[in-house]
């Protein structure tokens, strides 16, 4: 891989937004977008939609009419086939275009983008040109961050997530997946979140687009692991702000309510992302030091009659979706 060198007037920015029953929030994302599209030109959005079949698509198509956004193109999908699907849906086409956009901003529905946030990651991509992902710091609508910088998961880490020991924590503090604290300084990490993410054109050209096997979870984390293979570098750039209400587009997060049982999805998407990346052996030796960990944090949680907030039936269900278990599949 070898350096780009950025286009001398405004790079063209392509923003794709994956929508999966979450219209309003879709509609509300699009209105944030307006200010940056107007300060970037030759920006263009395409809105995806992954079979939501709840009225979406009428509504999405019907607000575009009325706003008259014709910086936006909408392809809703006839089947929901994921995450990585419903990205490289409109990721293919823009590579494909005879003057390809030089950045690809993938997009969160969940997300309001607070002013200059993308001129702030397009500003840092033309003056990085071995970057190759630059991410957001995402944050609550009253400022308050979110982590959204991240080391590579590894054994330890995994031990460590199922453990939830302060000691052991410290002790681990460069190695669990979570950078912390949430600092104002641009800095170099493994990934960053998906929910903003800006990748360079080239990226796709050599890394490839994502892992449509995922079909959630771990895919933009398994798409950095390919970058970074192929010799690019992920940056953190909190001066790009944007506000993510956390688990909307995915409807599984809801901090005010009893964890809901994990779905099949991220055991498959876990155990695909270790034995990929990692090798069977060491997707086994993650399984192991989580598990015992686990294990170990429910004793000393009904010791201590701890609250329970972990999904129903976590345990038994990673067991049951375990390398050991189930193998490695097809990668």
């Amino acid at each position: 891989m070898s350096a780009v060198t950025p286009t001398p007037s405004c790079a063209r920015l392509r923003i794709i937004i994956l929508n999966y029953r979450t219209p309003e929030l879709t509609i509300a994302c699009l209105h944030s977008l307006l200010q940056e599209v107007e300060a970037l030109p030759g920006t263009q959005v395409t809105v995806v939609d992954n079979n939501s079949a709840d009225g979406s698509v009428e509504k999405i198509s019907a607000a575009i009419a009325t706003e008259h956004w014709d910086w936006v193109t909408f392809l809703p999908q006839d089947r929901n086939g994921g995450y990585a699907f419903g990205n490289n849906v409109a990721i293919r086409p823009a590579l494909a275009e005879d003057s390809p956009p030089d950045y690809i901003l993938l997009l969160n529905p969940d997300t309001v983008v607070r002013p200059g946030a993308l001129q702030a990651l397009v500003d840092f991509m033309d003056k990085t040109p071995a970057a190759g992902i630059a991410g957001s710091r995402l944050e609550d609508p009253d400022g308050t961050p979110q982590c959204s910088a991240f080391r590579f998961p590894n054994v330890w880490s995994e031990l460590d997530s199922g453990l939830r020991l302060g000691l052991v924590t410290q002790l681990l503090a460069q190695r669990i997946v979570p950078i912390l604290p949430v600092t104002d300084v641009i800095q170099q990490v493994d990934w960053v979140a998906g929910a903003s993410m800006m990748v360079r054109r080239q990226v796709f050209e050599t890394a490839g687009l994502m892992d449509e096997k995922y079909f959630l979870y771990f895919e933009e984390v398994d798409f950095c692991v390919a970058a970074n293979k192929a010799g690019w570098s992920c940056w953190y750039v909190p001066e790009s702000r944007v506000v993510h209400y956390v688990g909307q587009s995915s409807g599984v997060t809801d901090t005010k309510r009893k964890a809901k049982r994990r779905p099949t999805y991220w055991f498959d998407s876990r155990r695909r992302f270790f034995v990929k990346n990692y090798g069977w052996g060491y997707a086994v030796l993650t399984e192991i030091a989580w598990a015992s960990g686990f294990m170990a944090w429910r004793m000393r949680q009904m010791i201590q009659q701890k609250p329970d907030d972990d999904p129903p039936n976590m345990l038994g269900d990673f067991i049951l979706n375990s390398v050991l278990l189930k193998g490695g599949g097809e990668i």
